[in-house]
């Protein structure tokens, strides 16, 4: 069994283990800490804040 490490958009923060963003299409990065999921972007003010448009996992800070 292979376990892949997560990876988040230098851009978006979106959490993926693609070397690509599945969203904006920027690199991702193995250096990031902590994450939130939001579930309902459309009513979570973290979402606003954060400025994210799609429901998923996001990190709180890259590198």
């Amino acid at each position: 069994m292979v376990v892949k490490n997560p990876k988040s958009c230098k851009n978006c923060s979106y959490i993926t283990v693609e070397d690509v963003c599945p969203i904006c299409g920027n690199k991702t990065s193995r250096e990031w800490q902590g994450y939130v999921i939001i579930v309902d972007h459309t009513k979570s003010e973290i979402a606003k804040k954060m400025n994210i448009n799609v429901n998923g996992k996001f990190a709180l800070r890259v590198r």
